[in-house]
């Protein structure tokens, strides 16, 4: 496994998605802000992880979709961890528990590993399965 092109691509995927958050704020649609928010959020995901999955699989085709998964969500918790809360939820009257004990974090925690699962069987394990051959 290529850790660091991994931990480099999750900077990414969160940076973006943390990006496209926080604009959603500045163009409210729905009348609740936060929960337009997690909408786009959740629905961002899947492309932003969809195409670092694609930067990864690029070379190298070794590990599976999973473990690549738990790499892109450990960089963005801890990402949260030490930027998210701090800066965005702990002003607003929330802290460490609340956000990482929301289930919308858990949803989104699993969207991020099973796009990153599902982008493998698609896209990666048929071609080494026909190299294998």
């Amino acid at each position: 496994m290529k850790t660091i092109k991994a931990i480099l691509i999750g900077i990414g995927i969160w940076f973006l998605a943390v990006s496209f958050y926080t604009l959603s704020y500045q163009l409210q649609i729905l009348e609740d802000p936060d929960q337009q928010a997690n909408i786009v959020l959740f629905t961002i995901v899947i492309p932003l992880v969809w195409l670092g999955s694609y930067f990864y699989y690029k070379k190298s085709r070794t590990i599976h979709g999973y473990f690549v998964g738990q790499v892109f969500l450990l960089v963005a918790a801890f990402l949260d961890a030490v930027i998210t809360v701090p800066l965005f939820i702990v002003p607003n009257g929330g802290n460490h528990y609340t956000f990482f004990t929301d289930l919308g974090f858990w949803i989104i925690a699993l969207e991020l590993i099973s796009v990153t699962v599902l982008y493998y069987y698609i896209m990666v394990y048929p071609k080494t399965k026909t190299l294998k051959a």
